[in-house]
């Protein structure tokens, strides 16, 4: 608003930086879609309106990106694959129409992993290649929405738009140490995504910032009419978002679910806990019950959904689709139509669990992830990587929220002794984001310092 700055001359920054990128060694691969055209295009026209004063909202001027798997005009809707998206899209999602919409300028399309269908961001088909966690190259970066964690962490955007069905938004906002926040299911519109699995899948930002976060989900939380199952949703509210302490509020724990995890990553996240209690905030021990059985039973759920409707491709392009993409999809055909009905009838007990939990306590914490970023090997460059032990733990504290469609937001607390960051994530009850947030703002404010991830662009420079 001063002047100081134009939106023109950030986009001129952002274009010679992912110009750098892509020759960087290792390559990021956190964008990987982008026209220098339409960048300038939207930059200049929100120049013009900061000139005139006639600004569209907070997000005018903002650099975003959003994940391959929405539709942007005018990019290819690839989700990740190389058969898919052949011609450049004509129609944007909901979300890409509305970020527009506010002024933010779209810098390209985001790295993901292939169909959103693994935790690690491992991609190495040729048009995505694998990206790299900004905090150590040699890690990855965490999936499915894997370059929009890498390119806020690296600095190239504030802002990034991905999916979650099984921690998509969380793990890679987690490991790559930024702000990630899984809104209530149907919250903010699915409408031009790829329908993967429509009852796990969630829309939310991940950003540089809670702040941030809270400004990105109150533009695009509400419902549309071409995305049916948000629209009785209540209104959004950042209500007492910035209360000067966390009195009155009560945080669940279920201890013995909450220390399965890294001795590291257990030891940060009790100390943020504490950090919480000195603002107010009291801990209620509270039991959640069969999670086992949820844990299947969102496996089931959100295998099943992405089978039935992956199907055509798994028939068609088999030959042409990433390893581990096939050995999913193949577990899924184990699955049969049994399974898929008492999954549904364990989602209908958890949700009655987390109903009698929520009357007692506004949230519940854990930690984000049992553990920090996992390390690249020459052999997933190639192959891919395919760990499903790995993947099944780095979902530990994830599928609840997926399953249940409650919200959750994941916020960066420290670092391993390695540098790589550790997160705790809080859950709340169904549309109650704004609780999310409050906590939120008071967490980041145990981290003492942030550390510079080791590639970081300084796009206002």
């Amino acid at each position: 608003r001063s002047g100081k700055l134009t939106p023109t001359q950030v986009a001129k920054n952002i274009i010679a930086m992912l110009e750098d990128c892509d020759k960087s060694i290792p390559p990021l691969r956190a964008i990987v879609q982008w026209d220098q055209e339409q960048i300038m295009l939207m930059a200049e026209a929100s120049t013009t309106r900061y000139r005139n004063k006639c600004t569209l909202s907070c997000l005018d001027g903002i650099p975003v990106c959003l994940k391959e798997e929405f539709k942007v005009v005018p990019y290819h809707h690839r989700v990740g694959t190389v058969y898919r998206g052949t011609q450049p899209e004509t129609e944007d999602a909901t979300v890409a129409r509305k970020l527009r919409e506010a002024g933010a300028i779209i810098i390209g399309v985001s790295n993901m992993h292939e169909l959103g269908t693994g935790t690690t961001g491992c991609n190495p088909n040729r048009y995505h290649k694998i990206p790299r966690n900004p905090y150590n190259p040699n890690h990855f970066t965490g999936g499915s929405s894997s370059g929009s964690a890498a390119a806020v962490a690296a600095g190239l955007c504030p802002v990034a738009i991905g999916t979650d069905g099984g921690g998509s938004v969380r793990i890679p906002a987690s490991f790559c140490g930024v702000v990630g926040l899984k809104g209530t299911f149907g919250r903010i519109s699915c409408h031009g995504s790829l329908p993967l699995s429509y009852s796990t899948v969630s829309v939310g930002p991940i950003c540089t910032s809670v702040a941030d976060a809270a400004i990105v989900y109150s533009i695009l939380a509400e419902p549309d009419l071409l995305y049916p199952y948000g629209l009785k949703q209540p209104k959004a509210t950042l209500s007492d978002m910035c209360a000067p302490d966390l009195k009155g509020l009560k945080l669940g724990v279920d201890w013995t679910f909450f220390k399965a995890c890294d001795a590291e990553v257990l030891s940060a996240c009790e100390k943020a806990v504490k950090h919480l209690q000195s603002l107010g905030a009291s801990v209620v021990e509270v039991s959640l019950p069969e999670m086992e059985e949820a844990r299947v039973a969102h496996v089931i759920c959100i295998l099943s959904e992405m089978r039935d409707f992956l199907q055509p491709d798994f028939n068609k392009h088999f030959h042409e689709m990433n390893l581990e993409t096939r050995a999913s999809l193949a577990l899924a055909c184990q699955f049969t139509a049994l399974d898929y009905i008492k999954a549904n009838r364990q989602r209908t007990r958890s949700m009655r669990f987390l109903q009698e939990i929520f009357s007692t306590v506004n949230c519940i914490l854990t930690p984000a992830v049992p553990c920090t970023a996992p390390r690249i090997y020459e052999s997933d460059l190639l192959t891919g990587s395919s760990d499903m032990t790995s993947t099944v733990r780095c979902m530990r504290f994830m599928q609840l929220g997926n399953f249940t469609g409650i919200p959750g937001l994941v916020v960066p607390i420290g670092y391993s002794t390695a540098g790589l960051p550790v997160s705790l994530q809080v859950m709340a009850k169904w549309w109650d984001e704004a609780v999310l947030l409050r906590i939120g703002l008071k967490l980041e404010q145990f981290r003492e310092q942030t550390k510079k991830p080791s590639i970081y662009y300084d796009i206002l420079a």
